[in-house]
């Protein structure tokens, strides 16, 4: 499914906590990663038959495979059955810390299809949690320490993007027709988050800051030259942001991601800067 690069959080403890050279754990974070491409596949299709009427309403999501009739209702749930099973067998194998943190997941996302997802500011707290999750899940399968640092940055970045996408929903639909596919919709007001947007872009760009200058940080990738990605950072997220504003994209981060190329190269450079600054001096 498109939704897979969001599960790419898995690889930053990989990254960040030195362990790419290392070929086994490198292969855990793989596996890793198929697991939550697995599971997340399991509970978005399940998200799509709670939310069958709905997107059926919605100008975008009626395009969807199930709300189009492109695939049948038999054929999803089976799919949700086998790819759920395989994500749970596989963590297992990965140990039982990892198999309780993509429980933990599923049970989350699953929650919030049925509850949370009606709760306002509760609905996008959720999803960045879910973020969240996926980055602890890469740093439990290695068995590594994770800073606490990036995991609030994480979440700033994750409400980033989940505002945007309310944001966009809400620009787009109005009136009844909000209400019909999302009813917290009727609860969140374009002004209204953009004034939160604003806020979580500055949150993002401070925590990642001082993440990258932490004298415990710097001990630890044995370099103090981290801050140099943050340009990167900052221009991902002002293009981000413009093309929410402009563009009226923001709908899915994914499909963003993907068709925007600017933001797309400056995600690749954050990365290749990143590996070589953490691990360049190694060749020094």
């Amino acid at each position: 499914m498109y939704q897979w690069p969001k599960n790419l959080f898995v690889f930053a403890a990989l990254i960040f906590a030195q362990e790419l050279h290392h070929l086994d754990q490198t292969f855990r974070s793989v596996v890793a990663f198929a697991v939550f491409c697995a599971a997340s596949s399991a509970t978005y299709l399940f998200n799509d038959v709670i939310d069958l009427d709905m997107d059926r309403a919605h100008p975008e999501k009626c395009k969807r495979p199930l709300a189009s009739g492109a695939i049948g209702m038999r054929t999803v749930i089976g799919m949700i059955g086998v790819l759920a099973v395989c994500a749970l067998a596989v963590a297992g194998f990965l140990g039982m810390r990892f198999l309780a943190i993509v429980l933990f997941y599923m049970a989350l996302t699953v929650l919030y299809t049925l509850v949370f997802k009606n709760l306002v500011i509760i609905d996008v707290l959720v999803v960045a949690a879910g973020f969240v999750v996926r980055a602890m899940a890469g740093a439990i399968v290695l068995d590594v320490t994770f800073s606490n640092w990036l995991v609030v940055c994480t979440l700033f970045l994750a409400l980033f993007l989940g505002l945007s996408k309310r944001r966009h929903e809400a620009s787009l639909l109005q009136g009844d027709q909000a209400r019909a596919h999302r009813s917290v919709l009727q609860h969140y007001t374009v002004p209204y988050l953009d004034h939160l947007i604003v806020i979580v872009t500055s949150a993002t760009v401070i925590t990642y800051t001082i993440y990258t200058c932490s004298p415990e940080v710097v001990k630890r990738l044995g370099t103090d030259k981290l801050y140099l990605t943050l340009p990167f950072v900052i221009y991902g997220l002002f293009r981000y942001f413009y093309l929410v504003h402009y563009n009226d994209a923001g709908g899915d981060p994914t499909q963003t991601l993907v068709k925007d190329w600017p933001l797309g190269l400056t995600i690749v450079l954050y990365g290749l800067t990143s590996i070589g600054i953490i691990y360049g001096h190694r060749l020094l």
